[in-house]
């Protein structure tokens, strides 16, 4: 499924800020070029930046990683319950309680690629032999319905967006 197959209505306008930021390719072809997209991108980065915020009170680049992995594990797990037909409402999750209790500030760089790479694999296998079928479950997330199609594409605009924030912000002179 292409992102520009997503019904307005499928997702939030809040979501919409993160598949903005994709371009209109097939959902299995950005989960893996995203992957390959931010495993070099985190490469690059400094070790001695991993700490650093761009402002006070901002979390740290680690935090900022640590967040994009802990959301796309959500994600994932959300799209799970959708596909296997579970209709229980999922609750949202604060971001700044995970964040606060994740020790990204005592990562290596190394740790922190590794899970991403482990996360987005089981992302990757998740939806890839998914029909439209599929894609087109539905279920409800932080008061919000939810197709597992859009999940998939914020798992993707959700890491590009911040990885764009990260060199924007933080590593810029």
């Amino acid at each position: 499924m292409r992102k520009s197959s997503l019904p307005q209505e499928a997702y939030n306008q809040f979501y919409g800020t993160y598949l903005s930021v994709l371009d209109d390719s097939e959902l299995n072809d950005l989960l893996a070029l995203g992957k390959t997209n931010f495993i070099q991108f985190l490469e690059s980065i400094p070790d001695e930046k991993l700490n650093s915020t761009y402002t006070l009170g901002k979390w740290t680049i680690a935090e900022v990683i640590v967040h994009i992995i802990d959301a796309e594990r959500v994600f994932q797990y959300r799209a799970l319950r959708f596909l296997r037909g579970d209709n229980t409402p999922l609750p949202g999750f604060d971001q700044d309680h995970y964040v606060k209790y994740s020790k990204a500030k005592t990562r290596s760089k190394e740790s922190l690629i590794t899970e991403f790479k482990a996360v987005r694999e089981a992302s990757i296998s998740l939806f890839l032999n998914l029909d439209n079928e599929d894609l087109t479950r539905t279920g409800i997330a932080s008061n919000i319905e939810w197709t597992v199609a859009t999940l998939g594409f914020v798992i993707c605009g959700h890491q590009k967006h911040h990885q764009q924030i990260i060199a924007n912000r933080y590593l810029q002179p």
